[in-house]
């Protein structure tokens, strides 16, 4: 079976390959439904395109007006949706965040960027200021190992 993966074999350690779309926040952007979009963010994956430099691609690509030190933060529902946005370059990449990545990555990023937008290239855009989306993700909660009974 060269080559060929068991998910029911618990010694094949394939890593899983992460999620290219979130169809809750698809589901939402489309409805332009701003309480179905912080529910799809704070429970579903976000797709985040991702700056690749010498090989490496750690860092989130944001975008920038000229004339000006703000940044937007551009998020997507599937890796499609982005590529649609940047159909010239030759291997665009993304990164999967999930709802503590975006909290953290808007507290550390809060003062120079500017705007947040959903789908930017279509179908169905929709923007958020990064303080209102911090508002909308609210607070992770606590977890207490001591509940254990």
């Amino acid at each position: 079976m060269g080559g060929v993966t068991d998910p029911t074999d618990p010694t094949d350690m394939t890593p899983p390959t992460p999620p290219t779309r979130s169809v809750a926040l698809a589901t939402a952007l489309a409805a332009q439904d701003v309480a179905a979009v912080a529910y799809a963010l704070r429970n579903d994956v976000v797709i985040v395109p991702q700056l690749v430099v010498n090989g490496q691609g750690e860092q989130v690509r944001v975008f920038g007006r000229e004339g000006t030190d703000k940044r937007m933060l551009l998020l997507f529902s599937s890796a499609e949706n982005y590529v649609r946005m940047v159909p010239d370059e030759v291997d665009p990449q993304v990164m999967v965040g999930d709802a503590q990545w975006l909290r953290d990555f808007l507290t550390v990023h809060r003062n120079v960027l500017e705007m947040v937008f959903f789908d930017i290239a279509g179908p169905h855009v929709m923007q958020a200021a990064p303080d209102d989306l911090m508002a909308a993700l609210g607070t992770l909660p606590e977890t207490d190992s001591s509940d254990d009974a």
